[in-house]
Protein backbone atom coordinates (compact mmCIF):
# COMPACT_ATOMS: atom_id res chain seq x y z
CA UNK A 1 0.00 0.00 0.00
CA UNK A 2 2.43 2.79 1.04
CA UNK A 3 4.43 1.47 -2.31
CA UNK A 4 0.88 2.97 -4.30
CA UNK A 5 1.11 5.71 -2.49
CA UNK A 6 4.40 6.72 -2.87
CA UNK A 7 3.76 6.60 -6.88
CA UNK A 8 0.60 8.09 -6.51
CA UNK A 9 1.88 11.19 -4.85
CA UNK A 10 5.07 11.16 -6.98
CA UNK A 11 2.68 11.41 -9.46
CA UNK A 12 0.44 13.98 -8.68
CA UNK A 13 3.29 16.12 -7.98
CA UNK A 14 4.38 15.72 -11.97
CA UNK A 15 1.46 17.95 -12.71
CA UNK A 16 3.62 20.23 -11.63
CA UNK A 17 1.20 22.99 -11.66
CA UNK A 18 1.22 24.41 -8.16
CA UNK A 19 3.41 27.33 -7.37
CA UNK A 20 6.94 26.67 -5.60
CA UNK A 21 6.79 23.37 -6.32
CA UNK A 22 9.83 21.56 -9.35
CA UNK A 23 8.58 22.18 -12.33
CA UNK A 24 10.17 20.60 -16.02
CA UNK A 25 12.55 22.95 -17.89
CA UNK A 26 11.24 21.71 -21.35
CA UNK A 27 8.51 20.41 -23.12
CA UNK A 28 11.33 17.08 -23.80
CA UNK A 29 11.59 16.63 -19.94
CA UNK A 30 8.24 17.07 -19.25
CA UNK A 31 7.56 14.38 -22.01
CA UNK A 32 10.29 12.23 -20.05
CA UNK A 33 8.74 12.89 -16.37
CA UNK A 34 5.40 11.22 -17.37
CA UNK A 35 6.60 8.38 -19.42
CA UNK A 36 8.92 7.87 -16.39
CA UNK A 37 6.18 7.86 -14.07
CA UNK A 38 3.89 5.36 -16.05
CA UNK A 39 6.11 3.37 -15.54
CA UNK A 40 5.95 3.18 -11.49
CA UNK A 41 4.58 -0.12 -11.11
CA UNK A 42 7.39 -1.64 -13.90
CA UNK A 43 10.48 -2.19 -11.91
CA UNK A 44 12.82 -2.75 -15.04
CA UNK A 45 11.28 -0.02 -16.98
CA UNK A 46 12.05 2.04 -14.23
CA UNK A 47 15.68 1.65 -14.14
CA UNK A 48 15.50 1.93 -17.46
CA UNK A 49 14.22 5.27 -18.22
CA UNK A 50 15.23 6.86 -15.02
CA UNK A 51 19.10 6.27 -15.79
CA UNK A 52 18.30 7.63 -19.33
CA UNK A 53 16.48 10.32 -17.55
CA UNK A 54 19.19 11.70 -15.48
CA UNK A 55 21.64 11.59 -17.93
CA UNK A 56 19.63 13.69 -20.60
CA UNK A 57 18.20 16.12 -18.04
CA UNK A 58 20.97 16.52 -15.41
CA UNK A 59 19.90 20.16 -14.20
CA UNK A 60 16.52 18.53 -13.35
CA UNK A 61 14.22 19.56 -10.13
CA UNK A 62 13.04 15.72 -9.94
CA UNK A 63 16.10 14.24 -9.43
CA UNK A 64 15.61 13.05 -5.89
CA UNK A 65 12.01 11.36 -7.08
CA UNK A 66 13.53 9.88 -10.19
CA UNK A 67 16.27 8.44 -7.63
CA UNK A 68 14.41 7.38 -4.63
CA UNK A 69 11.73 5.42 -7.84
CA UNK A 70 14.53 3.53 -8.86
CA UNK A 71 16.25 2.85 -5.32
CA UNK A 72 12.52 1.70 -4.75
CA UNK A 73 12.80 -0.21 -8.28
CA UNK A 74 16.19 -2.16 -7.52
CA UNK A 75 14.75 -2.68 -4.13
CA UNK A 76 12.03 -4.95 -6.00
CA UNK A 77 13.97 -6.58 -7.92
CA UNK A 78 15.67 -7.94 -5.00
CA UNK A 79 18.97 -5.82 -5.58
CA UNK A 80 20.18 -4.54 -2.38
CA UNK A 81 23.47 -2.92 -2.76
CA UNK A 82 21.82 -1.08 -6.03
CA UNK A 83 18.79 0.08 -4.15
CA UNK A 84 21.13 1.69 -1.62
CA UNK A 85 23.35 3.55 -3.88
CA UNK A 86 20.49 5.12 -5.37
CA UNK A 87 19.13 5.74 -2.08
CA UNK A 88 22.58 7.67 -0.94
CA UNK A 89 22.05 9.55 -4.30
CA UNK A 90 18.81 10.94 -3.29
CA UNK A 91 20.24 11.90 0.04
CA UNK A 92 22.84 14.03 -1.99
CA UNK A 93 20.35 15.74 -3.61
CA UNK A 94 18.19 16.11 -0.67
CA UNK A 95 19.66 15.41 2.79
CA UNK A 96 15.89 15.35 4.34
CA UNK A 97 14.52 12.84 1.63
CA UNK A 98 12.49 10.42 3.94
CA UNK A 99 12.07 8.07 0.97
CA UNK A 100 15.72 7.71 0.82
CA UNK A 101 16.50 7.52 4.57
CA UNK A 102 13.55 4.58 5.50
CA UNK A 103 14.53 2.44 2.50
CA UNK A 104 18.03 2.22 3.27
CA UNK A 105 17.09 1.75 7.24
CA UNK A 106 14.62 -0.96 6.06
CA UNK A 107 17.67 -2.27 3.80
CA UNK A 108 19.97 -2.84 6.58
CA UNK A 109 17.80 -4.10 8.71
CA UNK A 110 16.37 -6.52 7.41
CA UNK A 111 19.90 -7.63 6.29
CA UNK A 112 21.13 -7.86 9.56
CA UNK A 113 22.68 -11.31 10.79
CA UNK A 114 22.96 -12.24 14.40
CA UNK A 115 26.36 -13.28 13.49
CA UNK A 116 27.52 -10.13 11.34
CA UNK A 117 30.75 -8.90 13.06
CA UNK A 118 29.23 -5.22 12.55
CA UNK A 119 25.45 -5.90 13.75
CA UNK A 120 26.16 -3.01 16.22
CA UNK A 121 27.08 -0.42 13.45
CA UNK A 122 24.15 -2.14 11.08
CA UNK A 123 21.73 -1.05 14.52
CA UNK A 124 23.66 2.20 14.97
CA UNK A 125 22.85 3.01 11.34
CA UNK A 126 19.00 1.41 11.25
CA UNK A 127 18.72 3.67 13.95
CA UNK A 128 20.33 6.83 12.32
CA UNK A 129 18.63 6.75 9.11
CA UNK A 130 15.12 5.94 10.74
CA UNK A 131 15.26 8.47 12.71
CA UNK A 132 15.92 10.68 10.10
CA UNK A 133 12.92 10.16 8.13
CA UNK A 134 11.05 10.48 11.00
CA UNK A 135 12.22 13.82 11.53
CA UNK A 136 11.68 14.25 7.68
CA UNK A 137 8.80 13.66 6.81
CA UNK A 138 7.11 14.62 10.25
CA UNK A 139 6.40 17.98 9.41
CA UNK A 140 6.90 17.65 5.21
CA UNK A 141 4.77 19.76 3.51
CA UNK A 142 1.85 18.39 1.06
CA UNK A 143 3.44 17.77 -2.22
CA UNK A 144 0.63 19.75 -4.04
CA UNK A 145 -2.20 21.66 -2.14
CA UNK A 146 -5.51 19.42 -3.42
CA UNK A 147 -3.67 16.17 -1.60
CA UNK A 148 -6.58 15.30 0.68
CA UNK A 149 -4.98 15.80 4.63
CA UNK A 150 -6.45 12.19 5.35
CA UNK A 151 -4.31 10.91 2.48
CA UNK A 152 -1.20 12.76 3.34
CA UNK A 153 -1.55 12.29 6.70
CA UNK A 154 -1.70 8.55 6.02
CA UNK A 155 1.26 8.21 3.95
CA UNK A 156 3.67 9.90 6.93
CA UNK A 157 1.98 7.60 9.07
CA UNK A 158 3.10 4.80 7.08
CA UNK A 159 6.77 6.08 6.90
CA UNK A 160 6.94 6.41 10.72
CA UNK A 161 5.57 3.00 11.01
CA UNK A 162 8.11 1.60 8.93
CA UNK A 163 10.66 3.50 10.65
CA UNK A 164 9.96 2.11 14.13
CA UNK A 165 9.60 -1.29 12.37
CA UNK A 166 13.23 -1.29 10.99
CA UNK A 167 14.49 -0.67 14.49
CA UNK A 168 12.60 -3.34 15.68
CA UNK A 169 13.83 -6.26 13.34
CA UNK A 170 17.39 -4.81 13.95
CA UNK A 171 16.40 -5.39 18.14
CA UNK A 172 15.08 -8.47 17.09
CA UNK A 173 18.16 -9.36 15.45
CA UNK A 174 20.01 -8.39 18.42
CA UNK A 175 17.92 -10.00 20.90
CA UNK A 176 17.13 -6.92 22.28
CA UNK A 177 13.87 -8.04 22.99
CA UNK A 178 11.75 -5.47 24.94
CA UNK A 179 13.54 -2.66 22.96
CA UNK A 180 12.01 -4.26 19.68
CA UNK A 181 8.59 -5.19 21.44
CA UNK A 182 8.67 -1.51 22.42
CA UNK A 183 9.64 -0.24 18.26
CA UNK A 184 7.23 -2.88 17.01
CA UNK A 185 4.46 -1.35 19.20
CA UNK A 186 4.96 2.23 18.09
CA UNK A 187 5.63 0.85 14.56
CA UNK A 188 1.65 -0.63 14.95
CA UNK A 189 0.48 2.29 16.79
CA UNK A 190 2.05 4.98 14.01
CA UNK A 191 0.43 2.46 10.85
CA UNK A 192 -2.02 -0.48 12.39
CA UNK A 193 -0.88 -2.76 10.24
CA UNK A 194 -0.72 -6.55 11.16
CA UNK A 195 2.57 -7.80 10.81
CA UNK A 196 3.96 -5.00 12.98
CA UNK A 197 1.52 -6.87 15.68
CA UNK A 198 3.13 -10.13 15.02
CA UNK A 199 6.39 -9.06 15.29
CA UNK A 200 6.04 -7.36 18.57
CA UNK A 201 4.27 -10.52 19.48
CA UNK A 202 7.69 -12.45 18.58
CA UNK A 203 9.78 -10.34 20.03
CA UNK A 204 7.82 -10.93 23.79
CA UNK A 205 7.60 -14.54 23.22
CA UNK A 206 11.48 -14.01 22.89
CA UNK A 207 11.67 -12.02 25.67
CA UNK A 208 9.65 -14.07 27.98
CA UNK A 209 6.77 -12.55 28.18
CA UNK A 210 4.45 -15.20 26.59
CA UNK A 211 1.41 -13.86 28.42
CA UNK A 212 1.18 -11.07 26.31
CA UNK A 213 2.73 -12.61 23.30
CA UNK A 214 -0.34 -14.90 23.41
CA UNK A 215 -2.62 -12.12 24.06
CA UNK A 216 -1.73 -10.47 20.66
CA UNK A 217 -1.84 -13.59 18.65
CA UNK A 218 -5.11 -14.27 20.30
CA UNK A 219 -6.77 -11.27 18.82
CA UNK A 220 -4.78 -11.48 15.72
CA UNK A 221 -6.70 -15.11 14.93
CA UNK A 222 -9.95 -13.78 14.97
CA UNK A 223 -9.43 -11.51 12.16
CA UNK A 224 -10.64 -13.63 9.26
CA UNK A 225 -9.31 -11.41 6.81
CA UNK A 226 -5.65 -12.16 8.57
CA UNK A 227 -3.22 -12.52 5.76
CA UNK A 228 -2.22 -16.70 5.44
CA UNK A 229 1.05 -15.78 5.95
CA UNK A 230 0.90 -13.68 9.08
CA UNK A 231 -1.88 -16.79 10.35
CA UNK A 232 0.71 -18.90 10.17
CA UNK A 233 3.16 -17.25 11.98
CA UNK A 234 0.73 -15.65 14.60
CA UNK A 235 -0.09 -19.52 15.64
CA UNK A 236 3.42 -20.93 16.03
CA UNK A 237 4.00 -17.59 17.88
CA UNK A 238 0.74 -19.04 19.99
CA UNK A 239 1.76 -22.56 20.51
CA UNK A 240 5.03 -21.19 21.70
CA UNK A 241 3.61 -18.10 24.17
CA UNK A 242 0.74 -21.24 25.38
CA UNK A 243 3.04 -23.83 26.36
CA UNK A 244 5.15 -21.74 28.37
CA UNK A 245 2.41 -19.12 29.68
CA UNK A 246 1.17 -19.36 33.30
CA UNK A 247 -1.06 -22.61 33.17
CA UNK A 248 0.58 -23.75 29.81
CA UNK A 249 1.43 -27.38 29.29
CA UNK A 250 5.05 -26.67 30.32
Amino acid sequence: MTRTILAGILLMASGLMAQKMPQPKSKAELDALQAFFQQANNPDAIVKLGDEFITKFADTDFKENVLVMMADAWHQKKDENKAQIYADQALQVNPKSYQASILIAEIIAKGARENDLDLQEKAGNVEKYAKAAIDSVKDAPKPRPDLPDAQWDDFKKSIMGRAHGAIGIVNLTRKKYDAAASELKAAYEADPQPAYLVQQASALQAGGKNAEALAICETLLKDPQLHPAIKSVAEQIKAKAGAKAPGGNE
